[in-house]
């Protein structure tokens, strides 16, 4: 008899359904992801529209997560199975942030590095060789954003098999849905940041690069040459400008995630 009441009354408690305000927000925040215009040829702008509209994700999916129909419901299905699942990605994924986070700044130094450089212009060897520095920086910026994004396709491939729990209302579906077209966005717009931060910063086999190296490596100092000098300082400058963006939305981005794992910790330990 007491079976049977307890069987009732889990099977009475619900998730939020698709129509929740809440459950709304998640879903609109996916959405609006998905309208940019995101490639190999994305932009820095674009790039950063990204960080912060996955940060609000991370926040409408917190207040999702911290709805007391949520916490009780998921906690309770198949002995929090689902939970562990969730906050499993969680940690990943911060972890993986935190990875990021750490290019980008490293990134930072080598740019500063080479502006300083170029603004000094006490000897041609001097810039050759902090060029050389960069460029064998962007190989190892492309080698580890490569190595991320297989973990982070891997994450995808994992995320197709998703666990639903067979007694599950339509409600709890839906969320589980949801939930899942969340996580495969973040996935995505992680995988194009870290596609974009790949691309090389200098170009040695254009034209343009062609004319700078003369410049650096056999003092011409024709106005062409100076021309072009300009237009990589004026380059890294930009290029410098869109890193300071996407570290403060990496921060923003990181501290959402930090309290989603939170949220999800706390609703395991239910």
């Amino acid at each position: 008899m007491a079976t049977s009441s307890k069987s009732n009354h889990i099977r009475s408690i619900s998730l939020p359904a698709r129509s929740h305000p809440t459950t709304k927000r998640v879903e609109d925040a996916v959405n609006n992801l998905k309208t940019l215009k995101i490639s190999t040829a994305s932009t820095a702008e674009t790039m950063h529209v990204g960080l912060l509209g996955l940060e609000e994700l991370y926040k409408c999916m917190n207040d999702l997560l911290n709805l007391p129909q949520t916490l009780q419901a998921l906690s309770q299905y198949q002995q929090g199975k689902l939970v562990e699942d969730l906050l499993d990605k969680s940690v990943r994924l911060l972890d993986l942030c935190g990875t990021i986070m750490e290019l980008v700044l490293q990134y930072k130094e080598n740019v500063r590095n080479l502006q300083s450089s170029l603004r000094r212009r006490k000897t041609d060897s001097i810039t050759e060789t902090s060029m050389a520095k960069f460029t064998t920086f962007n190989k190892k910026i492309k080698k580890e954003a490569k190595r991320l994004v297989l973990v982070l396709k891997q994450m995808d491939q994992e995320a197709e098999g998703g666990f639903v729990p067979k007694d599950a209302d339509q409600d709890t579906v839906d969320m589980i849905k949801t939930l899942k077209e969340a996580n495969a966005m973040r996935i995505s717009i992680f995988q194009m940041f870290l596609s974009f931060l790949s691309v090389p910063l200098l170009k040695p086999k254009t034209s343009k690069w062609s004319l700078v190296s003369s410049f650096v490596n056999k003092g011409r100092i024709a106005c062409v040459g100076q021309e072009e000098k300009m237009n990589l300082e004026t380059r890294l400058e930009t290029f410098e400008t869109h890193l300071d963006d996407f570290e403060n939305g990496l921060e923003g981005l990181f501290r959402r995630m930090n309290r989603s794992r939170s949220s999800l910790l706390n609703m395991k330990s239910c």
